[in-house]
């Protein structure tokens, strides 16, 4: 019988870790799902994904033939295969590649979630062709993946691409990596609500968001009263899109990209990310640059996104040799 040739695709979250087997044109063939348990050890997260996804692996072992895997992860490290302080985990410093290799002697490749997007939108998503497009995840933080010459940039020790930690205002909001004014404090799913909550200190305009406590409101919510025609949801929107259009811009300049990708939970705000993201990126951009650059959704399926996007990080591995 003829086996099909597929990778395993793991993408580690603070809560829950997903992972599957993925064939190289990108078809999700099975799929597990665990929880992280962040706060115990890493060397019995390993011990439970290595077990878990052998269970998952034997219901199918006479058609499927593993030949790598790829992780992608919070604060991974490409060159180095490991994971370095990683937030929401409490994990140090862990070397996931030497760990895995206890059990497996296929290629094993590890890099961060947003580079991992990148891959498997230029793999099997809306990037496919591309040589030069960067990827946006529009999360709880802000993560991006830079695709240059058709390569992802690592930089020198692997951590190249932090668009979520450029600044936007050096007195700015307080971000969760010690610094003032990053990019992902004003735009992603909790930056949002951080204007939102700026906003709703000024009497007007009028919002059915004011009905709520202000430390409960959702990305969610907001989308949905911008829905509605709300105002200050709308404002919101708009500011959001002002500072992420307003770095865009400045990467463009780096990178001279065809296209910038956005995914995400914010991106499936629509229209109302994407215009005022579009308008105010096109505003702040050097000439030579204007009316080249698409701003588009990911092609990637939502529920499956993390995973294809780990597999694609060892399927572009392997198909290079």
């Amino acid at each position: 019988m003829n086996q099909k040739e597929v990778v395993l695709g793991v993408d580690i979250g603070g809560t829950n870790t997903k992972f599957g087997y993925v064939d190289k044109t990108g078809n999700l063939l099975a799929e597990g799902e665990m929880l992280t348990e962040a706060q115990r050890p890493a060397d019995e997260f390993f011990e439970r994904l290595h077990i878990e996804a052998t269970k998952l692996f034997t219901t199918q072992k006479d058609q499927l033939n593993l030949i790598g895997i790829g992780l992608g992860a919070p604060n991974a490290n490409y060159y180095k295969g490991t994971i370095e302080q990683p937030p929401n985990l409490s994990w140090k410093y862990v070397d996931v590649v030497m760990t895995m290799r206890r059990w497996y002697s296929i290629p094993i490749a590890l890099t961060n979630d947003a580079n991992a997007a990148a891959l498997g939108e230029q793999l099997f998503g809306a990037a496919k062709g591309m040589k030069d497009f960067i990827e946006i995840t529009l999360g709880t933080g802000l993560g991006s993946g830079i695709v240059a010459n058709g390569e992802l940039i690592y930089g020198h020790d692997g951590f190249a691409g932090e668009i979520g930690h450029t600044i936007v205002d050096p007195n700015g909001r307080k971000c969760g990596c010690g610094r003032r004014g990053c990019l992902e404090t004003y735009a992603s799913a909790s930056g949002i609500c951080r204007t939102v909550e700026e906003l709703l200190k000024a009497p007007t305009p009028p919002s059915e968001l004011r009905e709520m406590n202000p430390q409960s409101i959702t990305s969610k919510h907001i989308f949905e009263a911008a829905q509605h025609g709300d105002k200050l949801a709308l404002e919101a929107f708009d500011l959001t899109g002002k500072y992420l259009g307003l770095k865009l811009a400045d990467s463009i300049a780096h990178t001279s990209p065809e296209a910038i990708i956005l995914f995400g939970g914010l991106a499936a705000a629509g229209d109302f990310i994407f215009i005022p993201t579009k308008k105010y990126m096109e505003e702040f951009l050097l000439g030579i640059f204007k009316n080249k650059v698409r701003l588009l959704p990911s092609g990637l399926p939502k529920g499956n996104a993390a995973i294809l996007g780990a597999a694609a990080l060892i399927w572009k591995e392997l198909l290079k040799k």
